[in-house]
């Protein structure tokens, strides 16, 4: 069977991908040598990293997620055959890298140890490219070469009234999920599904200006910001909803995911010689990019995440305005009701001019995309500035729920999110102990693990991280910081304040009969324990350091009933298990008794 298999393969092919002077082989067939899992930061996919041979050579590969499945299935193993039906080839860190996009295990072939003594594919030296374009090889499935396309790095991006020559962009297309901080030379066909007004920004180094587009293409979705010079050049430039082309030189980041939600590890930074310029062909890039989240399925979603949603809007509240405590600026709001065929309905709030001119009819199906998660007075949304929102999209998921309401949904009984948190203390989530949340390695898994614990506080630390100075704009609540005496300065709301608002962020130590835990507490929860605001609390210990030590005193000794959620978070090179407070209420000790009756009964005892 090895020596049939062999002679299937194609030798010669992989070192003529990354050489576009030997004849190319569309779809080679090849030997897996190695299969590994990559490390993969919390909530992102799994990624997996591939030898594979054609017996004169052997190569490292990187599986786009969408190629994964035969890897999760088990069918891609060390030692089997495969045709790579699509793929790209790069270059990382002098080494030859192929990223694979589609491959086909040929199970028929069988498996067999390692064939021939393959060797390392070399990277062509400079010399040898000298003159000589890198040629990506992926069957067309990204697109292929503009026709006349010659790279010219120093050409400057120009604004849409003066659009550059096609030949004035690169000749390789790139899909999204191939970008990284050791790619060299490329371009990138992407469609702008959204774009950022013009924000300004000040601090102790100075000031500027900036905005940000979302990119999106078969592969991916990234973000993209261009700052001063180049914010005033290309933000006219880029329009929602059409397509460009954007080539190197342009700067690959680690992706600051507190300013976006996409779900790429990297963003773009616009550079001086940054080439900008609008495709003629539109219809080759996808429209939007959800990643939906059910409406029942919310409940497991940790708070202050940002997803997609879809549902159908049953009810519509009136337009109404609140005015900032801290600026007197009003705000429009508007709050909605969405349902969906898991049973369940959830309000979400939109905001300002999409609040004011909202007339989407009642039972339409509407798309969200970029709503934040919020758990005051159980699971709620709210639409962000940079999120969007379509009204009976053409896509699969909105034609089911169409079709699922027509027929049955007017007639259900919808279950709120708000009702299921009022009774969630002991009912929803199972009382454990503190030697149960270990041994049941809580938190350890790939979402959270919600319990409820009856403790006791037993230590709380009185240090400065039991508080953070908070924007007072309503909504926000990001770390403000000091730039001079009576200056205090929000980046997301762009402005200054003369105070903060302190919150808790308070880290207590907790115990029950079996042993002690750290639980992490926000400001509702500091509030309760503490007995004061954060506010109140920061004054006092500029007033009288007793008084304000008397109060971390007090909080001491107090029992309470808590609700947790549990998950593994990294902290510098190690995994650590969180428990985060959801909620605490003081013992009712009428419930707690009922509640020990019911244990007390649940053993047999003949």
């Amino acid at each position: 069977m090895a020596s049939e298999a062999a002679s299937q393969i194609t030798i010669g092919a992989l070192s003529a991908i990354f050489d576009e002077t030997k004849p190319q082989v569309p779809e080679p067939i090849v030997q897996c040598v190695q299969i590994k899992t990559l490390p993969s930061p919390p909530n992102q996919p799994e990624r997996y990293r591939a030898v594979f041979s054609d017996i004169a050579n052997y190569v490292q590969t990187m599986i786009a997620t969408q190629a994964t499945g035969v890897v999760k299935d088990g069918s891609l193993r060390k030692g089997c055959f495969v045709r790579l039906t699509s793929f790209q080839s790069n270059v990382v860190k002098g080494k030859n890298i192929l990223v694979i996009l589609g491959l086909e295990v040929l199970t028929e072939l069988g498996e067999a140890e390692k064939i021939g003594d393959p060797k390392p594919l070399a990277v062509k030296s400079e010399e040898e490219e000298v003159g000589q374009p890198t040629t990506i090889s992926s069957n067309g499935f990204y697109g292929s070469k503009m026709e006349g396309a010659q790279a010219q790095p120093n050409s400057r991006a120009q604004p849409i009234s003066a659009p550059m020559s096609t030949s004035s962009v690169h000749a390789t297309i790139y899909p999204i999920e191939a970008v990284s901080p050791y790619s060299n030379k490329w371009t990138i066909k992407a469609r702008c599904t959204n774009k950022s007004a013009i924000k300004t920004w000040h601090n102790k180094n100075g000031e500027g200006r900036l905005f940000s587009v979302n990119l999106l293409d078969d592969s991916g979705e990234i973000r993209a910001t261009g700052f001063k010079e180049q914010c005033d050049m290309l933000y006219e430039l880029f329009q929602e909803g059409s397509v460009y082309y954007i080539s190197t030189p342009c700067k690959v980041q680690i992706a600051k995911k507190q300013f976006s939600n996409l779900n790429n590890d990297y963003e773009l930074v616009f550079e001086r010689d940054t080439i900008v310029e609008k495709a003629e062909e539109q219809n080759d890039i996808p429209q939007i990019r959800y990643n939906f989240t059910t409406v029942a399925d919310l409940q497991t979603v940790e708070k202050d995440t940002t997803t997609d949603v879809i549902g159908v809007l049953t009810e519509i509240g009136e337009a109404s305005q609140i005015v900032s405590k801290s600026t007197g600026k009003p705000y429009e709001k508007r709050e909605l009701t969405l349902v969906d065929n898991t049973g369940f309905s959830v309000r979400l709030t939109i905001w300002g001019a999409t609040a004011q001119n909202f007339s989407v009819t009642p039972e339409s199906v509407v798309a969200f995309k970029g709503v934040k998660v919020s758990d005051y007075g159980g699971r709620s949304l709210s639409l962000l500035s940079s999120g969007s929102m379509t009204v009976d999209p053409d896509i699969g998921e909105a034609h089911r729920l169409r079709g699922w309401y027509d027929a049955q949904g007017r007639s259900e009984t919808f279950t709120s999110h708000v009702s299921n948190a009022t009774n969630s203390m002991g009912k929803r989530d199972p009382f454990k102990t503190i030697a149960q949340v270990r041994e049941e390695q809580l938190g350890m898994s790939e979402t959270f693990d919600y319990f409820s614990l009856k403790a006791t506080v037993i230590f709380i630390k009185q240090d400065n991280v039991w508080c953070y100075p908070a924007c007072l704009s309503d909504n926000c609540n990001k770390k403000v910081t000091e730039l001079d005496p009576g200056q205090w300065r929000c980046e997301k709301c762009d402005k200054t304040y003369p105070k903060p608002e302190y919150r808790y962020v308070l880290p207590i130590s907790v115990g029950d009969h079996t042993g002690q835990l750290w639980l992490s507490c926000f400001d509702d929860t500091g509030r309760k324990i503490m007995g004061t605001s954060a506010d109140d609390l920061m004054q006092l210990r500029e007033d009288d350091s007793n008084a304000f030590g008397e109060v971390f005193q007090t909080a001491n000794c107090q029992t309470w009933n808590f609700r947790c959620r549990a998950k593994t978070d990294n902290f510098g090179d190690q995994q650590r298990v969180r428990y985060q407070v959801s909620s605490c209420q003081p013992i009712n000790y009428s419930e707690e008794a009922s509640r020990l009756a019911d244990i007390i009964d649940s053993y047999s005892i003949e």
